[in-house]
């Protein structure tokens, strides 16, 4: 079995896309004392981290020649496809005994392609989707889903909990990407209920803060009562996860269900719903936004 080095002396780690969630989790790396090389498609992105000292190599490519430790979280399938499959992509230059570490919310299957063709050269390959949005990459407190080889999972965890509290390996390739989609299964529904609750206590004249006060302590408490139902109250529809990249993730959740054939109606209309915060031009809002499309119904009828 390869070993992996992860010692913070030694270990040149790279890192691929520096946005909302990639700038602060790579951050952690670096204040923990690793050695990050980074690259962007938006080199101002990464300005904070080159600021701290981080070398800019100019593709994934490049990233891949010096680095054997390389982490990815980009926007969309069709972004880690080329980030990966490119012309200056990783597995264009990727040495023999390398690790990449993927943890874009993208197709399971794509996953499993990564892994193919990183065995085929020698390498290891982990998809690691996450969730927390950006509160939780500032605070270093992501849940991260992990699949892969099992024994290379286990020698870059401590790398991955420098920036996470809560890493549960789930299988084989793909198996993270999969346990992604059952997350965003569930936070689709859980965010229908919030908004919804909301738009209600607005409509009953209640204090929408009095109110979660008492339903974030009982059977409904959960992590979108106590951070973004706050946000909506105080009309904060700033992403920490952009609708545009939610609606991805249920359209990916829909299309495995299809392969798997299964209904999911309220996925389906979940993504639906989503599709009208879209329409209202919201797309780049937080996923919160989705209650100004509830609002806007709710005032029609």
């Amino acid at each position: 079995m390869a070993k992996i080095n992860v010692n913070t002396s030694e270990a040149k780690i790279g890192w691929i896309g520096t946005g909302i969630m990639g700038a602060p989790m790579a951050m952690h790396l670096v204040n923990a004392g690793y050695h990050v090389s980074v690259y962007s498609r938006t080199r101002n992105k990464a300005e904070k981290l080159i600021a701290k000292g981080c070398p800019w190599h100019d593709s994934p490519a490049a990233i891949a020649e010096n680095c054997k430790i390389i982490f990815t979280i980009v926007g969309f399938p069709a972004d880690v496809e080329e980030v990966y499959f490119g012309k200056n992509g990783i597995l264009k230059s990727l040495k023999k005994g390398s690790v990449v570490i993927d943890m874009t919310t993208t197709l399971p299957g794509l996953a499993v392609r990564i892994d193919e063709a990183c065995r085929e050269k020698g390498c290891h390959a982990v998809d690691a989707p996450v969730s927390g949005g950006e509160v939780g990459a500032i605070n270093g407190t992501l849940s991260v889903m992990i699949g892969g080889e099992k024994e290379i999972v286990e020698q870059v965890m401590p790398v991955i909990g420098i920036f996470s509290k809560n890493m549960v390996y789930q299988g084989p390739a793909g198996s993270g990407q999969h346990t992604k989609m059952c997350n965003q299964i569930t936070i689709a529904g859980t965010m229908i209920g919030v908004c919804e609750a909301l738009v209600y206590g607005a409509k009953a004249g209640l204090d929408l803060s009095t109110m979660l006060g008492s339903i974030s302590k009982g059977a409904a408490a959960c992590w979108t009562l106590d951070v973004l139902a706050p946000k909506i109250v105080a009309r904060d529809f700033e992403p920490g996860f952009m609708v545009e990249h939610f609606i991805k993730d249920l359209g990916i959740a829909l299309q495995e269900a299809e392969l798997m054939k299964l209904s999911l109606p309220g996925l389906a209309l979940a993504k639906q719903l989503y599709l009208s915060v879209m329409a209202i031009g919201k797309g780049r809002k937080g996923t919160q936004a989705l209650y100004l499309a509830l609002e806007r119904m709710s005032a029609g009828s």
